[in-house]
């Protein structure tokens, strides 16, 4: 008999709004919106997060802001507070750290934990019962938990009753609980490809589970194996300690397009300080950084560079920042312009040591995609 495994999905809800109503106890119960500023309803950039107050007016996260105030023009609009946040999800995964040896943080706000060594589904969910009341009275915040034999089972479990939901799946419930959700809920499955499987008649995780995975296979190549896998809730990955986030990023929307090169610099200038500062902060190490730029008529294009070895250091981000912008080619006015860090890693002492002795080094460049 294979060993039962039991797989936590913790995710904060709402969490840049919810810790904003935190802070300001007057905006509670108001519709919260973090994000760029909406000037009125002719701001330019986009929506971070919303609380689930704004939610019910049709606001979600990555919706233009000027859609944003058009919905819900009574709502508190905020900045977002980056360095806030960080440090609340630092707090966020030390709590979460205490209860499993085997922990992986994918997101500023979500983790998985392997918590087999409970023994049962219902001590399972005693002790998630316990994660949400510590971290309730330690952070004044709630989260959604789901409970699976797996990490896929449990990512769409921790989805289903938010806010401040618990949903446990065992392993003789997994089908009836997967199918009769739409496609859409299993990550990696966006519109393009959620459009492609409605027009083969596949519209809920149940069609998809009792497709012919050969025709999957011939239509979407090893997506389409991995697809038919995942809406049978399997997967074979390990919960492991794996650094954090798997990238951290920031972006800039200007006010108006622009080509001035000045511009452009200044707004990376202040982007690589604040990706600093977040670095430092969390003993964080990288080694990829992608140049994103979008141009007038919301066409997007960005560009990569690999160092041999991890760093932090300001100079670097700098260098790699600047390098890539000189080597981007004229394409017209920049709506938007963004940096995003890869390939962390989080280091000890002795190995911060070691990178004070690094420079330079060969580039890959990924190209542009």
């Amino acid at each position: 008999m294979e060993p039962l495994r039991i797989i936590l999905h913790l995710d904060m809800d709402s969490f840049f709004a919810s810790i904003e109503a935190r802070e300001h106890p007057e905006f509670r119960g108001k519709p919260i919106i973090v994000g760029a500023d909406p000037k009125g309803g002719s701001g330019r950039g986009v929506v971070s997060t919303a609380s689930y107050e704004a939610r019910k007016f049709g606001i979600r996260s990555g919706m233009p802001i000027s859609r944003a105030f058009s919905l819900c023009p009574e709502g508190v609009y905020l900045p977002p507070t980056f360095p806030l946040y960080t440090k609340v999800s630092h707090e966020v995964m030390e709590i979460l750290r205490t209860y499993s040896d085997h922990f992986h943080q994918v997101s500023i706000d979500e983790a998985f934990l392997d918590i087999s060594r409970t023994g049962s589904y219902s001590a399972a969910e005693g002790l998630a019962r316990r994660i949400k009341g510590e971290i309730l009275e330690r952070e004044h915040l709630t989260c959604s938990v789901g409970i699976g034999p797996s990490r896929i089972v449990a990512k769409i479990a921790s989805d289903f009753m938010k806010p401040d939901g618990l949903t446990v799946v065992e392993p003789d419930r997994v089908l009836a609980f997967l199918a009769p959700l739409p496609v859409g809920k299993i990550p990696g499955i966006g519109k393009k490809t959620g459009g492609e499987l409605a027009r083969m008649g596949i519209q809920t995780i149940g069609d998809l589970s009792g497709y012919d995975v050969q025709l999957l296979k011939s239509r979407f190549g090893r997506w389409g194996l991995h697809m038919h896998e995942l809406a049978q809730g399997r997967d074979v990955h390990d919960i492991r300690e794996d650094g954090v986030s798997r990238s951290i990023s920031r972006e800039t929307t200007f006010e108006e397009d622009t080509d001035d090169p000045a511009t452009l610099i200044r707004a990376l200038e202040d982007m690589t300080a604040d990706l600093h500062r977040t670095l430092t902060g969390e003993n964080l190490f990288f080694r990829t950084l992608t140049l994103k730029i979008r141009y007038t008529g919301f066409i997007t294009k960005t560009w990569s560079r690999t160092i041999p070895h991890e760093t932090n250091t300001l100079q670097t981000l700098q260098d790699l920042t600047r390098g890539l912008l000189a080597s981007v080619p004229g394409r017209g006015t920049v709506r938007l312009i963004g940096i995003r860090l890869s390939n962390l890693q989080e280091m000890g002492a002795a190995q911060r040591s070691i990178d004070e002795y690094l420079s330079g080094g060969a580039y890959s460049n990924t190209g542009d995609e």
